[in-house]
C-alpha cells in the first residue's frame, strides 16, 4: 500500500464517523489523534469514561473503541482511502489501543459498501415483529462476522432460553448491587438542571417501552430512572439471538471482536434489520461462562445481539468531534 498524507480536515471526517459507533451505556470512551507529520491517526482508551464496577477489566471498552476503529475504517474505504491498522502497538502505552494509517485503496476496500449504514445504526430497545430473520441473512451476517476473525453463532431453542434466562439473572444481580445500580444511572437518563442537553449516555428518549408480558429481551433502563407516562408494549415470545465469539480473551480479541461486532450491526442494518445488544450476563464473570453453547465452535462470547425486524431505535448523543480528537 503506497502512503497517502491526509490533511486536518480529513482527519475530522473519518472521527466524525468513526464516533457514531455504539459502547457500553453510550458513554464513547475513546479520543483520537492526528499526527499530521505522520499521517497517521491514534485510537486511544479513556479511562475517565470506564465502569470499575460492570466493566473492571475493561472488556467493553475496548469493544466499543474497536467498533469506532471499524467505522474510520469504513470511512476512509468510502473516501477511497486503504488503511493499515496496527493493534497495541506499543506496550508502553496501555491505552494507546490502535494506530491506522492510509495509502491507496485497493480493490479489496469493501467496507466502504457500509457506508450509508453509519449513521442509521441505532440500537432499538423497542419490540420487534415475530417475522423470523431469513437464514440467507444470518449466513451473510456470519460471514461477516469471520472477515475480522471471529464468530458469530444463532443459538437454537434451549440455549436462546438459557441466554434470556441469565439475562434475567444479571438483571436481579443488579438490582441488589449498590455500585452497579450507581453506575447505571450515572450513564443514563437526562442529567438533572443541566443548562445543556448531555452529549454521551442514553437519554431517557431511547429506553423504549416497559415490557407488557413478561421479562423484555432488551436492558430496562428505566428501573434506575423511572420515567412518568412510559408506555408499555409486548415484546417478541422468540426473540433472535445471535453470540459474537473471539478465538481468545485478551486485549486484541477485544479488539479484534469489537470490529467485528460493528460490521455486523452495520450489514444488520443495511439489510433491513433492527438491533440490540445485550450484555448483562457478560458483566457478571460468574454467568459469562455459562452464555457459550458448550457444543458450539465459537471460543470467547463478547456479546449477545438481538436481531428482527421493528424500529430502528432512537439516536443518542454523540460528543462534538473537537472534544475526542486532538490535532498536532
Amino acid at each position: 500500500m503506497t502512503a497517502i498524507r491526509i490533511d486536518a480536515e480529513t482527519a475530522v471526517r473519518l472521527v466524525g464517523d468513526a464516533v457514531t459507533a455504539p459502547s457500553m451505556h453510550n458513554a464513547q470512551p475513546w479520543r483520537f489523534a492526528f499526527r499530521p507529520d505522520s499521517d497517521v491517526i491514534e485510537l486511544h482508551g479513556d479511562p475517565e469514561r470506564a465502569m470499575p464496577r460492570t466493566d473492571p477489566d475493561h472488556r467493553a471498552l475496548h469493544l466499543g473503541c474497536a467498533a469506532a476503529l471499524f467505522n474510520l475504517r469504513v470511512s476512509a474505504a468510502w473516501h477511497r482511502l486503504g488503511t493499515h491498522v496496527e493493534l497495541l502497538p506499543e506496550a508502553s502505552a496501555p491505552w494507546l489501543l490502535a494506530t491506522v494509517a492510509f495509502g491507496d485503496a485497493g480493490a479489496g476496500e469493501e467496507p466502504a459498501a457500509l457506508y450509508g449504514a453509519l449513521r442509521r445504526r441505532h440500537t432499538s430497545r423497542q419490540p420487534f415483529s415475530d417475522e423470523p430473520v431469513p437464514p440467507a441473512l444470518l449466513d451473510g451476517l456470519r460471514a461477516a462476522a469471520r472477515l475480522e476473525g471471529c464468530r458469530l453463532t444463532v443459538p437454537d431453542g434451549w440455549h436462546a432460553e438459557t441466554v434470556l434466562a441469565l439475562v434475567r439473572d444479571a438483571e436481579h444481580r443488579e438490582e441488589t448491587d449498590p455500585l452497579a445500580q450507581a453506575e447505571t444511572a450515572a450513564w443514563t437518563g437526562d442529567a438533572p438542571g443541566a443548562a445543556t442537553a448531555r452529549r454521551d449516555g442514553i437519554p431517557a428518549s431511547a429506553f423504549g417501552p416497559r415490557s407488557a408480558g413478561g421479562p423484555a429481551p432488551v436492558r430496562d433502563f428505566g428501573r434506575a430512572h423511572p420515567i412518568p407516562g412510559r408506555t408499555w408494549a409486548t415484546f417478541e415470545k422468540r426473540p433472535q439471538l445471535a453470540l459474537l465469539g473471539s478465538p481468545g480473551d485478551t486485549r486484541t480479541d477485544w479488539l479484534r471482536a469489537g470490529q467485528a461486532l460493528e460490521r455486523v450491526l452495520l450489514q444488520a442494518t443495511a439489510d433491513g434489520l433492527a438491533t440490540s445488544m445485550t450484555s448483562q450476563p457478560l458483566e457478571w464473570p460468574e454467568l459469562r461462562w455459562t452464555v457459550r453453547d458448550p457444543l458450539a465452535p465459537i471460543g470467547h462470547v463478547q456479546m449477545v445481539l438481538r436481531l428482527g425486524y421493528g424500529p430502528s431505535g432512537e439516536a443518542t448523543p454523540r460528543r462534538p468531534v473537537p472534544e475526542v480528537l486532538d490535532i498536532r
